[in-house]
């Protein structure tokens, strides 16, 4: 329902949502959504803030380059030359999933310019300790994996159905908005390289958690679907033990996507951030 807004990147042309006037929020996605992931929040928000939304690249609106390696590293130096490039200042950081580490790397390089951050089911330290993530990236990540997610859809047809506790929130028009922009098997790259990176980037996130005290600090507002087969308890805990300035939400009855799920994530953003 928002104006669509282009800037060139060295990679290519990231699509943007830019609504409202106010306090800068930039919203970052993960796999295998974009920017339509945040549309409701958007619309609640920009009646008093500035909303932006980008789509990295491969996802969503913005360009599918054959000349782009798609990591969460790669995609985090872009997130950065965008909000420079922009100008964004004193920015409200909102993240979820892949989009967790993404957007939190510009928290970590410049927590001078983060007022706030808002963390939705994601991570940021590396998972190849863990037995839950690695078992799925071995499967998802390999041979096999990898042919579903490009010739299937996979990711948007079946892990994202699955990732939801309330299927019936899942309309197929609201389904299909995800679906469309990965027509063919060369624009589902994007995605199939996210899911090897959970384990093939343990590297850049370990790199990420060990600088951590940069953001343990700035106000956070914890908004966790607990029913989340993917993201769970666990991980927000493992948030809540170096933030020394959280307030943590848990919305029962939520899995995964927040911002789907739970009617009132932008009231329940509103009022945190009238507080800090």
């Amino acid at each position: 329902p928002f104006t669509p807004h282009f800037h060139t990147l060295r990679a290519g042309n990231m699509h943007y949502i830019d609504e409202g006037t106010g306090e800068t929020i930039v919203m970052v996605h993960g796999t295998p959504t974009w920017s339509f992931l945040y549309r409701k929040i958007i619309s609640r928000l920009s009646q008093k803030y500035r909303c932006i939304a980008p789509d990295h690249l491969g996802f969503g609106l913005s360009d599918k380059s054959d000349n782009f390696t798609y990591t969460p590293e790669e995609h985090a130096r872009n997130l950065e030359q965008f909000i420079t490039d922009l100008g964004l200042k004193d920015i409200t950081l909102v993240v979820h999933d892949f989009g967790g580490p993404i957007g939190l790397s510009y928290a970590l390089r410049h927590p001078e310019n983060v007022r706030r951050v808002v963390i939705m089911n994601t991570f940021m330290w590396s998972l190849s300790g863990d037995a839950h993530f690695r078992q799925a990236s071995k499967i998802l990540g390999g041979t096999i994996g990898q042919l579903l997610y490009k010739h299937l859809n996979f990711s948007p047809r079946v892990m994202l159905k699955m990732s939801y506790y309330d299927k019936s929130k899942l309309t197929k028009k609201i389904h299909q908005q995800y679906l469309s922009p990965f027509p063919t098997p060369q624009s589902r790259i994007s995605t199939a390289v996210l899911a090897k990176e959970l384990i093939g980037s343990s590297a850049w996130f370990d790199f990420l958690w060990q600088r951590r005290a940069a953001i343990a600090g700035i106000p956070t507002l914890l908004l966790w679907g607990m029913n989340d087969t993917a993201f769970r308890p666990t991980e927000l805990a493992k948030f809540e033990s170096f933030l020394t300035n959280s307030t943590t939400m848990k919305i029962p009855n939520c899995g995964h996507f927040v911002q789907e799920e739970c009617e009132d994530a932008g009231e329940r953003i509103e009022e945190w951030m009238k507080g800090v």
